[in-house]
């Protein structure tokens, strides 16, 4: 399992927060605290090497089991940015419609986390 960098009460917290900002989730201080816990409530909930979630410049991981990767570029690359994976994560936009909004770049034949999302609803958000 991946060692936590976050809290999970201060990930939980900040992921709450930013749901709540009036001016949307990019716009309070502890967004880039809950990229980075979701990213690593990712890597928990699909453990594993073959893909790498890329969500710069605030963090990435891999996850899904499979092929480890060691060195190079790796062959499965799921690549947005902080407010596209906040919103996946939270559940406000779906996996298809990111793909289709050309809001997610992703390649590789793993590179498909459809059926992941949302991470947020585990944690008692009524509206997920």
């Amino acid at each position: 399992m991946p060692r936590r960098r976050t809290n999970p009460e201060t990930g939980r917290a900040a992921v709450a927060a930013c749901l709540a900002c009036p001016d949307g989730p990019s716009a309070d201080p502890q967004f880039a605290t809950a990229v980075r816990y979701l990213l690593e409530e990712l890597a928990e909930r699909a453990p594993g090497n073959t893909v790498e979630v890329r969500v710069p410049p605030l963090g990435a991981t891999q996850c899904i089991p499979g092929p480890r990767h060691t060195r190079g570029t790796p062959p499965n690359v799921v690549e947005m940015s902080p407010e596209t994976w906040f919103a996946l994560a939270t559940g406000s936009l779906l996996w298809d419609d990111a793909i289709a909004g050309a809001l997610v770049l992703a390649s590789g034949v793993r590179a498909d986390l459809d059926g992941l999302f949302p991470l947020y609803r585990d944690f008692g958000h009524p509206s997920v």
